[in-house]
């Protein structure tokens, strides 16, 4: 078969499953559009409580950053003095459908197939505060609240979650996904249309080193398009702050990867994105492994990687988060992961700007 018949073959394909998409795509778009609006008009009431809420969430499935951010977030919080309490799902832990309380400073071992993988990061990441997980995030907050007297509520991927009234949006992008999936599911790669982003306070854009200017310049104008008004715009990489063990114990800096060989293992939704952020420091990749998001280690999967690493001369390198629950399973030396931060390309200021004047925060301290 010849190249052009081929390539009008994938074009053709590609043309019916739109079509046969496209009322699906439509169907789903409206009803996030009613359900929005049915919010916004009182139909649904939103529970509101006695301090800010600020939800940091997204419009696409998948990875977009939120886990640094809300990192990043609670420590400019406490930075400047204030206690914050981050409310979040709990995504495949076993209090996901109940609730759970993380307090910061605990010292005993906690358990991620209990609380998941990310309030689990997230808590031990902060030097004060409170994580609480739960589906029923409202409800979870109102059984706590008293406990944990927060100054501020950070809602993680908090964006669809209307039954709270939130005092500030942050929406997430991620700059490596693909323009031509900003359609509505089953089209393209969002939970609900671009017209939400009415209701965004800021906008971040994770991974934003990993693209070319001309990429990250179509992705602010498709973004703006929807805008009813112009929210900040602020561009966001992940620094390194170099490789751990399964003790969270400093190894070396991450540029001391070069040359190594690994078997690279995660579980999370951007798995591609992980193997080039290690390959951008010369990791030499032997293997790539990958599970679903959010996906628990057992100890068979474990065994067989320690086995290839031995086979091949080779350390273990995974994610802050997947290292949670890898470490329930093994402690083995071999096994490594890196350890990064949310770093601000441009656009810090003015985000700083919108919360502090959100948080009633003197502006001479920012």
């Amino acid at each position: 078969m010849s190249d052009s018949l081929l390539k009008n073959r994938v074009r053709l394909k590609s043309i019916v499953k739109g079509t046969a998409f496209t009322p699906l795509s439509f169907i789903w778009e409206w009803v996030y559009r009613i359900r929005r609006s049915f919010y916004e008009y009182g139909v649904l009431r939103k529970k509101t409580f006695k301090v800010p809420v600020i939800s940091v969430g997204n419009l696409s499935f998948g990875g977009t950053g939120k886990t640094p951010t809300i990192v990043w977030l609670a420590d400019w919080l406490i930075e400047k003095g204030l206690t914050p309490v981050v409310l979040t799902r709990g995504y495949k832990g076993q209090l996901e459908h109940s609730s759970g309380l993380l307090k910061s400073g605990q010292k005993f071992r906690l358990n991620p197939f209990d609380y998941g993988d990310e309030p689990l990061m997230i808590s031990n990441k902060m030097k004060k505060g409170a994580v609480i997980v739960g589906k029923n995030r409202a409800e979870n907050l109102l059984k706590y609240f008293s406990e944990v007297k927060p100054d501020v509520v950070l809602l993680d991927d908090g964006f669809q979650h209307l039954q709270i009234y939130r005092s500030y949006n942050i929406v997430l992008f991620d700059a490596t996904m693909p323009l031509n999936l900003y359609k509505v599911a089953p089209l393209g790669y969002l939970r609900e249309g671009m017209s939400a982003l009415k209701d965004a306070d800021a906008i971040v854009i994770s991974r934003a080193d990993m693209v070319t200017k001309e990429k990250k310049d179509k992705l602010i104008v498709t973004l703006t398009e929807h805008f009813h008004h112009r929210p900040p715009i602020a561009l966001t990489r992940y620094q390194p702050l170099g490789v751990y063990d399964v003790y969270d114990k400093y190894i070396f800096s991450i540029h001391e990867l070069k040359g190594l060989k690994a078997i690279a293992v995660t579980a999370i939704a951007s798995p591609e994105s992980f193997y080039s952020y290690l390959e951008s420091f010369g990791v030499e990749i032997l293997e790539k492994v990958s599970f679903l998001d959010h996906y628990f280690f057992t100890p068979e999967d474990v065994n067989e990687l320690l086995i290839k690493a031995s086979q091949l001369s080779a350390i273990i390198l995974c994610s802050e988060k997947d290292m949670v629950k890898m470490k329930r399973v093994s402690l083995d030396s071999r096994i490594l992961f890196t350890k990064v931060k949310v770093d601000f390309i441009s656009g810090e200021q003015d985000l700083v700007n919108g919360l502090s004047k959100v948080l009633r925060l003197d502006s001479v301290n920012q």
